[in-house]
């Protein structure tokens, strides 16, 4: 068995590419267009994914559907989350809030953050390695709507 990748649907194309790929910092590597079948599949990789050949050696990807009929999806909470490691906690939380993004649970622990995609997706940030020392404005800051 080979994990593949995790498939997540989206309602604007735009807005899911702006949050995972300028703002969270993943790069799209395939997209297909299917007219007959009236849907986009973007898939993505994290940076260093890329650099290891993820789109020739098939790694695990993220991918972005959009049908084209379809325009919103509730209960991306039902979905539980997609986890990513940073080399950076706060550097990262700090990115995505100076980009608009709402850190729905702050790094207080100097390890752990949710975020959400533009779509209600909960995306989970782990510090790689051990975590950090708990660090203002981080340790204090309360958490914002669910995550």
């Amino acid at each position: 068995m080979e994990y593949l990748h995790t498939m997540i649907r989206v309602g604007d194309v735009d807005a899911a590419l702006d949050f995972f790929c300028n703002k969270l910092g993943m790069v799209e590597v395939r997209r297909t267009e299917s007219e007959k079948g009236r849907f986009t599949l973007i898939f993505l990789a994290t940076p260093a994914d890329e650099a290891n050949g993820a789109s020739a050696k098939r790694t695990p990807l993220l991918e972005l559907t959009y049908n084209w009929d379809e325009k919103s999806y509730a209960g991306g909470r039902n979905f539980g989350h997609l986890a990513y490691r940073v080399d950076d906690i706060y550097a990262t939380c700090e990115r995505l809030m100076k980009a608009g993004v709402t850190i729905n649970r702050p790094p207080r622990d100097g390890y752990m953050a949710f975020v959400k995609s533009p779509d209600g997706i909960s995306i989970e940030l782990l510090q790689k390695g051990e975590a950090k020392a708990p660090m203002e404005p981080w340790a204090s800051m309360a958490n914002t709507g669910s995550w």
